[in-house]
């Protein structure tokens, strides 16, 4: 089967985000007042996976090996089936 995988990537909460910050204090020079500002990352992929289970466990080693960084970043991702197999 082929899926859509939606994959978001966020610093850990204990991480701080100089980029979330200085995002932050430019929304509050133009008037709009935040609680706060994490700046992340955002990845489509499109994999063929026997099933469900397969492409679960493919995503977690990509993103494990490439897409986030363990030590300071959690991951997260969405499946969705765009074609099924044909039998």
């Amino acid at each position: 089967m082929k899926y859509q995988a939606r994959i978001f990537v966020t610093l850990r909460p204990s991480v701080l985000d100089p980029a979330g910050t200085a995002v932050q204090s430019a929304l509050k020079q133009m008037d709009y007042h935040v609680d706060s500002v994490r700046i992340g990352k955002y990845v489509e992929i499109v994999l063929d996976a026997a099933d469900e289970a397969e492409a679960s466990q493919k995503l977690n080693e990509t993103c494990d090996k490439l897409l986030a960084n363990p030590v300071i970043e959690n991951y997260r991702f969405e499946l969705t089936v765009i074609e099924e197999s044909k039998a």
